[in-house]
């Protein structure tokens, strides 16, 4: 695997079941590649695996806290199994960036969800890595809490630290991660950045709230994207023209128009057009998009 990262956010996305907590449990070395290799570091993750688990850590989606204990005596552990010297005042260190300090004495059971997500930070900064693996670090957090959580890796990697992180939320990914790369049953497809994934759609998207199928017939520029529930969506490249003329279209084949609506590609059409199964996405040839994809890379 080369997908040089470093210094960045590096967000992997993919569907359930594409490859992304296997891809981060081999590059963490806790699962043996079938074939090929990864490099950390510099280090080989199949021929210097301890090489590589001094330089990174990693949180996994499963809570790795224990709540019998305080939040410094988590820490504190993480940091004695990292042989950290002085591993109280590092354990401090730790809290305080995670903004944990006041409740540091108090039990784990006592905190939220989201104190909890922090602390685990806490034990995975406590030994000072180059990389830090988030798997869904914002999974069953409200919205206040993963806001939260992202400051904090946004603030991390602005001290010099590469975050690889995977999520199924796009708008944390296409705002925070400076790169991405989509996987589909376990091959990357696509790695850019956000923007410039944005830009191979780079179609104005047209969302028409109908009783009917697609016609026949589309006007001239207009490609049908798919189908969800009651809503088709298609892609143009002057979105209010288009909008227009296939409402008229879809009214004159006797279909009723609700509401129709325009707007700019986001990472989710991305993902959309990558990995979205024929069910999701009626229509689209998604063949014909990877091929695009790999002329312009």
């Amino acid at each position: 695997m080369d997908l040089a990262i470093d210094r960045e956010i590096f967000g992997l996305l993919g569907p359930n079941g594409s490859g992304k907590t296997t891809t981060v449990k081999m590059l963490t070395t806790l699962l043996a590649p079938t074939e090929g290799d990864a490099t950390i570091c510099g280090y080989s993750v199949t021929k210097n695996p301890l090489a590589v688990r001094e330089q990174i850590s990693y949180v996994p989606q499963d809570m790795a806290v224990d709540p019998k204990l305080t939040g410094r005596e988590n820490v504190v552990f993480f940091a004695k199994v990292y042989g950290v010297p002085h591993p109280r005042e590092a354990a401090d260190e730790a809290l305080a960036m995670l903004d944990l300090a006041p409740r540091a004495d108090d039990l784990v059971r006592t905190y939220s969800g989201g104190m909890r997500r922090r602390l685990e930070l806490a034990q995975a900064l406590v030994h000072d890595p180059e990389v830090l693996f988030l798997d869904e670090p914002t999974i069953g957090l409200d919205v206040a809490g993963r806001r939260r959580i992202w400051e904090h890796i946004i603030a991390l990697k602005n001290r010099g630290m590469t975050v690889f992180v995977t999520t199924h939320y796009m708008d944390e990914a296409d705002r925070a991660c400076d790169r991405v790369g989509i996987i589909d049953r376990g091959r990357v497809v696509a790695t850019d950045t956000p923007a410039a994934l944005k830009a191979t759609v780079c179609r104005d998207i047209i969302s028409i709230q109908t009783d009917g199928t697609f016609p026949g017939e589309l006007p001239e520029g207009v490609t049908p994207l798919g189908r969800t529930g009651d809503e088709l969506r298609f892609e143009a490249d002057k979105g209010e023209e288009a909008g227009l003329a296939l409402s008229g279209a879809l009214t004159k084949a006797g279909m009723t128009v609700r509401s129709i609506s325009v707007r700019q590609p986001t990472l989710d059409d991305v993902f959309l057009a990558l990995v979205g199964e024929p069910e999701e996405a009626e229509g689209f040839d998604a063949r014909r998009f990877r091929r695009m994809l790999r002329r312009r890379g």
